[in-house]
């Protein structure tokens, strides 16, 4: 199968000529184009135009030259046909206006999503599938229930995510219910993404780094594990969770195909955390590619030299490209992954 893309034979752990690179938020701020979009829409308006967010995206892969394309879109929507009120305000970002609360009716909670209410998600997948080249992976995503519950319930971003872990603990039931609830609405978007010509899909646990494990063991994983056995085997899954390298060993019981690794800890040692049934994906700071192009070769050689010749390694940021990223930077780096890729071979 060699036209597969280079992604999908790096998570299966088959042999690859070098190891696959995309960026995670590789269409965004940084760039000129996106500028100029959200210039005339705002945020939400474009996530609901397919044909717009598969330009956005496929402008991003031409000008990077990566080997997989994300879709351009946003983890929140999907709470939307959960009932609640979402907004994205300027310089404030995501807003819930009613955020759920430990005193709220469970029945508040729709037993399912309206997958006609996500179908501007699928045309996106769609789209982006029919503008990409072949030999290039997409890539659908969605959020993870703990990061999606942590917005319903802070009612936006957080630091300190004192309402969430609040609602875990004084009201489990209600907790237990919301989790599930949100992996079978994830589950469903996700396997629609699958079916309109996702390649593979990214579930991002953002703010599962706020746990301690046993919280995480406790409150989070089985709610997780539920979402990814109704993925099995239909496509390859990258589950990212983030922000706390104490947490990789519980992610390592996980059923996901690869693992994405933040740069909190080293890419050696992640691998040997998670052993070699996984695929991994990371890790460099992006902080990075705010420095300049000696400094990006360098520690892109470090991790390469670290990896090795390890199957089922994709080079990936450790969290998504910075707004203020010089653009010829983050195409230093794709270069100089393939470059030194192909140099060790």
């Amino acid at each position: 199968m060699t036209d597969e893309p280079l992604l999908l034979r790096a998570l299966r752990l088959a042999p690859t000529p070098r190891p696959p690179i995309w960026l995670m938020r590789q269409a965004g701020r940084y760039m000129a184009e996106y500028r100029a979009v959200r210039e005339r829409v705002s945020f939400l308006e474009l996530c609901r135009r397919p044909r717009l967010c598969a330009q956005v995206m496929a402008d991003a892969v031409g000008r990077l030259d990566v080997d997989a394309a994300i879709i351009f879109s946003d983890i929140l929507p999907i709470l939307i046909p959960l009932g609640f009120d979402l907004d994205y305000l300027p310089g404030d970002g995501p807003v819930i206006r009613n955020p759920l609360r430990s005193g709220d009716d469970p029945a508040r909670i729709p037993a399912a999503v309206d997958s006609d209410r996500m179908s501007f998600v699928f045309e996106t997948v769609a789209e982006t599938r029919r503008v990409i080249p072949r030999e290039k992976a997409v890539i659908g995503f969605a959020g993870a229930p703990f990061t999606l519950a942590s917005y319903a319930v802070e009612g936006g971003s957080s630091r300190l995510f004192t309402r969430t872990k609040t609602l875990m603990r004084t009201a489990p039931e209600l907790w237990s219910l919301f989790m599930d609830r949100l992996a079978d609405a994830v589950a469903e978007s996700l396997s629609g993404q699958i079916a309109s010509g996702a390649d593979a899909v990214q579930i991002f646990d953002s703010w599962a780094g706020a746990l301690a494990p046993d919280e995480y063991r406790m409150f989070v994983a089985p709610h997780t594990e539920r979402l990814l056995a109704r993925l099995k085997g239909k496509a390859p899954v990258i589950y990212f969770c983030a922000g706390n390298p104490a947490l990789l060993p519980e992610a390592a019981r996980l059923s996901a195909d690869c693992l994405g690794i933040d740069w909190r800890i080293s890419i050696q040692e992640a691998c040997r955390v998670v052993g070699p049934k996984f695929a991994v994906q990371g890790n460099l700071d992006p902080t990075v590619l705010l420095t300049d192009k000696k400094t990006i070769r360098a520690e892109a050689a470090r991790i390469l030299d670290a990896v090795g010749r390890r199957p089922g390694f994709i080079f990936n940021l450790g969290h998504g490209v910075l707004k203020e990223t010089p653009v010829e930077n983050a195409v230093e780096l794709v270069r100089a992954v393939k470059e030194f890729a192909v140099s060790a071979s």
